[in-house]
């Protein structure tokens, strides 16, 4: 099982921002984690400097955006949606694409009910609830 540290992900991040620059060759990950760096320009210059990305504690101040967790995001909702798991992610999504007409919204609107279910799961000490991501998914999919 893959299991990158912190440290590890930002890295990844900005080496493949530096590989967009140079148009340097990519893996299929890296690839499609580009897709995602070029949807946050707001993000370029958190990936600029690995070493200070590596270093930046993104709790001060309070409230900032973690532009590496936000990426991280998108590449885990992507990765969900190409092997459907949880199982009728990909369906779920594919329909809040459709209702906001935007990927990129669908996601957003995704990692919401990603990250609730997470805290809750790590709150209550359980396993990640699959079944109530995606239900939460789909609500948002099909609310008026």
């Amino acid at each position: 099982m893959f299991n990158p540290s912190q440290a590890d992900v930002r890295r990844f991040f900005c080496g493949v921002r530096a590989k967009m620059l140079t148009e340097a060759p990519m893996e299929a990950i890296e690839t499609l984690a580009s897709l995602w760096i070029a949807e946050h320009p707001e993000y370029f210059a958190d990936l600029a400097d690995a070493d200070a990305a590596v270093a930046r504690n993104y709790e001060d101040p309070p409230g900032q955006t973690n532009a590496f967790l936000h990426l991280s995001m998108h590449l885990s909702i992507s990765e969900q949606c190409s092997i459907d798991q949880p199982r009728g992610i990909r369906q779920a999504v594919e329909l809040l694409t459709r209702r906001l007409d935007s990927l990129h919204d669908a996601h957003h609107a995704a990692m919401e009910c990603l990250g609730q279910m997470l805290w809750e799961s790590q709150r209550a000490g359980r396993p990640p609830d699959g079944d109530g991501y995606i239900a939460c998914v789909q609500r948002r999919a099909t609310k008026d």
